[in-house]
């Protein structure tokens, strides 16, 4: 695929082919304007990605992310969610790993290796979380800044070879909930500022020990949340009514 270009430079690489759905109901979010998305948080300036609006981002969708290159040139990639470490014996194991605790990024035999060499960022304009609701069903919320900019979830990627086609894959590092959503959902996904994209790419010149330390809950105001629908719990729906405030 031709390259594009970017400020830093951002090269775009697609490897990925299409894979079946997995119904793994363990996250979802949202992204309304990739293009514009990548514009906005790497200064993207090149030719259409390819990627729609996606307004409910499930495991096992391909999605866009952004990765280290060279020093003046990031990778713009096709990735599916959902891991597969390169020892992984076929892709089933994919489903069990959308999301990884930075907690135990060191620990785990399946994110230690891509945690020191394999970082990546995943752009993003808001997030599902379930509320538990006592014996009943557990109600869905959108939570996403309340200028609705777009932002990136810290993650780690992994490029597998033993099907036939080479696979690229990510997961999304978790965290606990920052103080605005806490009576929502005990956790949530990492999300990064953009002053710390640098250090979070660099696998090279920050060890993962160092990078560990940026995987808090979100500081700064400005997260919100509201209730919606639950046809979000459908991966098949898929619309703009998704993200509307839901009467509870």
């Amino acid at each position: 695929m031709t390259p594009t270009s970017i400020t830093p430079r951002l090269r775009f690489d697609d490897p990925s082919h299409p894979w079946r759905y997995n119904p793994y109901m363990c996250g979802r979010f949202l992204i309304t304007d990739p293009d514009e998305a990548l514009r906005q948080l790497f200064d993207y300036d090149g030719p259409p990605t390819g990627f729609d609006a996606n307004y409910n981002v499930a495991p096992t969708t391909l999605m866009p992310i952004v990765r280290q290159g060279t020093e003046t040139r990031h990778l713009l990639s096709r990735a599916r969610w959902g891991l597969i470490p390169s020892w992984a014996k076929d892709e089933t194991i994919a489903s069990k790993l959308i999301n990884a605790r930075s907690e135990t990024l060191l620990e785990k035999p399946s994110y230690r290796t891509a945690f020191r060499h394999r970082r990546c960022l995943i752009p993003a304009e808001g997030f599902y979380e379930w509320q538990g609701q006592g014996k009943g069903p557990k109600q869905p919320y959108m939570i996403a800044f309340e200028d609705r900019q777009p932002f990136a979830f810290a993650g780690l990627w992994e490029r597998w070879e033993k099907g036939d086609t080479p696979v690229t894959t990510f997961t999304i590092i978790t965290t606990e909930a920052a103080p605005a959503i806490q009576d929502i959902h005990h956790r949530m996904p990492v999300i990064l500022a953009k002053d710390q994209f640098a250090d979070w790419l660099d696998v090279g010149g920050v060890p993962a020990e160092e990078a560990q330390q940026l995987l808090g809950p979100w500081a700064e105001d400005g997260l919100t949340a509201w209730p919606v629908s639950t046809r979000v719990n459908n991966v098949r729906n898929n619309d703009a009514d998704l993200v509307e405030v839901a009467a509870i």
